[in-house]
């Protein structure tokens, strides 16, 4: 019997001993390190949501998501456009602070590239032992530059690189990590926005050639499945920045079958930019039910593998609705904006006011709305302190974790939330409580460049003026010079995204 439990003694210090030399984890993951996925939509509206208001647009599963956990209604993405968006989400500093504040594109292909040695979430929860992998839009960097999303903490990636090749949903590529992916459709321009000359545009051939095979979302959302699959067993970080519903409008028959005829649909034969569509407001509402359906397969997957009680689910959007009816879209047909002034590249609230919704089943309080005031920022020391790594939150950012909201617990108010943009004429953008001001036209250009900077401040008290339609700075020159002394301290001059009238003071 000794000899037995000798024998069992001595191959258990075995086991411990190859277990110590090859590194692998013996014990299972502790529950302080969950995994977390974080969805981005690209473009969609505040309003674009059934729970948040939408009526014609099916998204069951991101209706259930709310249902099951938190909607954050007064949730503010990065700034009012892509790339700049994206930087406050990785960095956590907000525009008058992060290196990206514009979106800039670097031919042949990528954007303007975040520095090397920029301190981003992926890298910090790396440093934690996460898996971080990528999986649709990037545009902090083009291919090889210092931005790329390896070289920024994303252990994989697959998708666009370039926010100008996503335009579209057939391109004749994406990027698997650092190599091109070749996908079977033909190579045509998403910003030809005319039919050919005599084409009917109520015969569906008049649209055959604006599209392919495969829709780079469905390839997309394979590799992210694979992802989950093939990281299970530890703590992951799953990213994806979805293409939906930014245009061009373009969607599979399968998903376009299921709205066609549900409308007064006037085809979008082209002169607003992007590709004609035959069906133009079917095939958006397709693309936004095509993106839940897809919210809906990585739940699923999450729940089929027994990791939905140690998963934190976001979805939120990089900014507001396309503007002006660009490419067919019709923000006014579909209230993209729901109650809210403004879209996409305006710093008023529909331009950057976005729907967002957390889950984490056991953890988060289930059907709760929070009106608490939070922004892109906040989600990396978020995130870090979720993932039990408070002491690695960077003293440097602007971010303010809002674990404690989440969970359900009271937290103190935002003190402010600051925005700056140099494009769209330049405006810079302080909210204190529910007083929002706003500055227009701080950097006129193109056919305005002449025109002299203003400095006036529109002030708004969003509690009782929700769409931004009533000016009461003359009212409270207090809060006027409140906001004016955050505009000028959180401001830092940038070389690359420089606002000229700002920089000076």
């Amino acid at each position: 019997m000794f000899a037995t439990f000798k024998s069992l003694f001595f191959k258990l210090i075995v086991l411990m001993l190859l277990g110590a030399v090859s590194g692998e984890v013996i014990a299972a993951e502790p529950a302080s390190r969950p995994n977390i996925v974080f969805i981005l939509a690209d473009d969609l509206g505040y309003g674009e949501l059934g729970c948040f208001g939408q009526t014609k647009i099916k998204t069951p599963h991101l209706d259930k998501l709310a249902a099951e956990g938190m909607r954050l209604t007064q949730h503010y993405s990065g700034n009012a456009v892509c790339a700049p968006s994206r930087c406050v989400l990785m960095t956590g500093k907000h525009p008058g602070h992060a290196f990206i504040r514009d979106n800039r594109g670097t031919p042949p292909e990528g954007q303007y590239p975040i520095p090397a040695d920029t301190v981003t979430l992926p890298k910090l929860l790396n440093q934690q032992g996460y898996v971080c992998g990528g999986f649709g839009k990037w545009g902090l960097g083009g291919p090889g530059s210092a931005g790329e999303p390896l070289k920024q903490g994303m252990n994989r990636f697959f998708g666009f690189n370039c926010q100008s090749v996503a335009h579209n949903h057939y391109p004749t590529y994406l990027w698997d990590d650092d190599k091109r992916f070749p996908l079977d459709n033909p190579d045509f321009d998403a910003h030809h926005d005319k039919l050919a000359p005599g084409a009917d545009p109520n015969d569906p051939a008049s649209y055959a050639g604006f599209k392919g095979k495969e829709f780079a979302q469905d390839v997309i959302m394979e590799q992210a499945l694979k992802f989950v699959r093939d990281n299970k067993a530890k703590p992951f970080f799953l990213y994806v920045p979805s293409t939906i519903p930014h245009l061009a409008i373009q969607v599979p028959e399968d998903s376009l079958a299921e709205y066609v005829g549900k409308f007064d649909d006037p085809p979008y034969v082209g002169g607003k930019g992007y590709l004609p569509h035959r069906h133009p407001r079917a095939a958006y509402a397709a693309m936004i039910t095509r993106l839940d359906r897809d919210v809906g397969r990585i739940v699923s997957l999450v729940k089929e593998l027994g990791l939905e009680e140690n998963t934190l689910f976001v979805f939120s959007s990089d900014n507001g609705p396309t503007h002006d009816d660009v490419g067919g879209t019709d923000y006014r047909f579909f209230q993209s904006a729901g109650p809210l002034r403004g879209l996409k590249g305006s710093l008023y609230e529909g331009g950057f006011r976005v729907p967002t919704i957390a889950l984490w089943k056991g953890k988060i309080p289930s059907g709760k709305t929070i009106e608490r005031v939070s922004g892109f920022e906040d989600w990396l020391p978020t995130l870090l302190e979720v993932a039990g790594a408070k002491n690695s939150i960077p003293a440097s950012i602007d971010g303010i974790s809002m674990a404690s909201t989440l969970f359900g617990q009271s937290q103190p108010e935002r003190p402010f939330l600051y925005r700056e943009f140099p494009g769209y004429g330049g405006q810079q953008m302080v909210r204190i409580g529910d007083w929002k001001g706003v500055r227009q036209n701080l950097f006129p250009r193109g056919k305005n460049k002449d025109a002299k900077p203003s400095m006036k401040i529109e002030l708004y008290n969003l509690k009782d003026d929700l769409a931004e339609s009533k000016d009461v700075a003359a009212d409270h020159p207090d809060i006027v010079a409140q906001i004016e002394k955050l505009m000028r301290e959180q401001h830092t001059p940038s070389r690359e995204f420089p606002l000229p009238v700002l920089d000076r003071l």
